[in-house]
């Protein structure tokens, strides 16, 4: 079995890898949770460009990683913050990407997708209005539905800007909502995600906040698919998802405890008793989440835990504080698993994480076997601790 030399907090130590072992579990079904993968960008490494200020994407890896989640039964989330949107991928590669995976899951039996709409190209300022909020929502919005495609109604960073109250917040959706052709997700992004978005709904306290979106959600029921909410906050998920209106799901955002939540409590009535899923952790561990949710739909809870709990450790490593940063985790994972041949990043966050956090990224992945091929993923760990100066 393959072992190589890791940096740990006391010196470099020797790490033998686990044994390979296949997943127990039924083959990919038809699941009975909805479950989205946020999907990441891969860079082009060879693009000449500046990759801080003209990020360049390799169009046929990204696409082909779409085509991976959608053969394990998962659907895409496109264009969203683990695409690096608003932190290197800008509305204009976006609106490439977006109309790019709508081609292709045209093209795909059974594709899954939906796409962000955000504000992301209103460079706002002190004297941007909430209509001005509400246009951009509005171009972004008829951008993705000219396409055929669903929507995720992503926080607006300039709406935070903007806001003075928070009628302001039922107001700009009330708006955008009653435009749209097809229900929606909304989508409520935690600070820890993003410190623009602190505040949102207009209350930093979260209990006062979750009243102004669940009272935009019961305003517009008709409007909206669900929520996805990531606050990384087990109880705050199900205190409000106890209260959504009937026909609303929760989208669990929550990368620290979705598997508790996915399975549920019980309580109430059905969308309300479990939480179906938009995670950006199912990017890293695609495998693990599609034969987790096939023993879930075959009525085996115990098997959906025994799979997805030994993922739940690297899950919180990668998404740790300063969490905004995850996409690193994310794509190095990608790169271990010969999804792309370098670890090169949009905006060259590849930087973001430390030798030492991708180290025990290595062994979380490795203990709750993520390791596609472990030959492999030990040679291309070896590349990037020599890259840092571990030899």
């Amino acid at each position: 079995m393959a072992h190589l030399t890791l940096p740990t907090a006391n010196g470099l130590e020797r790490y033998d890898l686990c044994a390979p072992r296949a997943f127990d579990a039924p083959p990919p079904t038809t699941f009975n949770r909805v479950a989205f993968s946020a999907a990441h960008v891969v860079a082009d490494p060879f693009a000449t460009g500046d990759p801080w200020s003209t990020p360049a994407i390799d169009w046929d890896r990204t696409l082909g990683f779409r085509h991976h989640l959608w053969s394990l039964g998962l659907g895409v989330a496109e264009a969203m913050d683990t695409a690096q949107r608003g932190m290197g991928l800008n509305w204009t590669l976006s609106q490439e990407l977006i109309a790019r995976s709508l081609s292709d899951a045209t093209q795909t039996p059974g594709a899954l997708i939906a796409c962000g709409v955000g504000t992301d190209h209103l460079d706002a300022d002190d004297d941007t209005t909430i209509d001005d909020v509400v246009r951009a929502y509005e171009e972004q919005a008829e951008f993705v539905e000219a396409r055929g495609g669903r929507i995720i109604l992503m926080a607006s960073r300039a709406l935070v800007r903007a806001a003075r109250r928070p009628a302001d917040y039922a107001y700009v959706y009330g708006r955008v909502l009653s435009a749209v052709k097809a229900p929606v997700i909304l989508h409520w992004l935690g600070a820890m995600f993003d410190p623009a978005l602190e505040g949102y709904w207009g209350a930093t306290d979260h209990s006062q906040a979750m009243e102004v979106a669940l009272e935009v959600i019961e305003a517009n029921v008709a409007k909206v698919d669900g929520i996805k909410i990531s606050l990384l906050d087990k109880e705050k998920e199900v205190v409000m998802r106890r209260r959504l209106p009937a026909g609303v799901r929760m989208y669990t955002g929550d990368d620290f405890n979705y598997v508790d939540l996915i399975v549920g409590d019980g309580f109430g009535a059905p969308h309300q008793a479990q939480s179906d899923a938009l995670l950006g952790i199912f990017d890293a561990i695609a495998p693990a989440a599609s034969a987790g949710l096939s023993c879930l739909a075959a009525g085996d809870e115990a098997g959906f835990r025994a799979i997805l709990e030994p993922t739940v450790p690297l899950s919180r490593h990668i998404f740790r504080a300063p969490t905004r940063w995850y996409k690193t985790g994310v794509v190095f994972m990608a790169y271990l698993n010969g999804h792309q041949d370098h670890f090169t990043m949009v905006g060259g966050q590849q930087s973001a994480r430390s030798i030492q956090h991708l180290s025990e990224l290595f062994r979380l992945a490795d203990a709750a076997n993520l390791l596609t091929d472990k030959d492999v993923a030990a040679d291309r760990m070896r590349r990037v601790l020599a890259l840092a100066g571990v030899l």
